[in-house]
């Protein structure tokens, strides 16, 4: 009985070549699969239902419920809670899903007002301007302000005979 070694060893490759096809197709689906980034906080509903609106103040509903991530620019009458999810599938941008924000108000002397949440649906883009006064100096590097001073210089000044 002889055996061809190129027949025995064709459905050796074959299989091993399956299997790393196999395994490259895994690959890439294990690849891009989404991946789910969850970014702040915000408290719970059990938390916030034992927050009593004219009752509690700022320090109890931070005992409460934790820090804010912010509060209002102007003065602290408001904190703000964000959190937001973003899925990323493969080499893609991510996309942010879903946005949450809960406002608490406060009065003038520091008790709870309001509870309010808004969603990305209640969103807007905000245009941001760049208010940058314009200093008059060319954005010049060392050496081209070296080399353009080679023709501005006088030799009379440069050896004193400039009385």
């Amino acid at each position: 009985m002889t055996r061809r070694p190129g027949k025995a060893d064709s459905g050796r490759s074959r299989g091993i070549r399956g299997l790393v096809l196999a395994g490259a197709l895994a690959a890439a689906l294990v690849a891009c699969s989404p991946i789910i980034r969850h970014h702040g906080y915000i408290p719970p509903e059990a938390e916030l239902a034992g927050l009593a609106i004219g009752a509690d103040t700022r320090d109890s509903v931070i005992a409460a419920v934790g820090a804010p991530a912010s509060t209002g620019m102007l003065d602290d009458s408001t904190f703000y809670y964000t959190g937001s999810t973003f899925r990323q599938i493969g080499a893609l941008a991510p996309q942010e899903i879903s946005r949450e924000v809960l406002a608490m108000s406060f009065d003038s002397r520091g008790v709870l007002t309001n509870i309010e949440r808004f969603g990305l649906e209640q969103g807007r883009v905000v245009a941001l301007s760049r208010r940058v006064t314009d200093n008059g100096v060319r954005d010049t590097t060392f050496l081209r302000q070296l080399l353009g001073n080679i023709g501005r210089v006088d030799a009379g000044r440069l050896i004193g005979d400039g009385d």
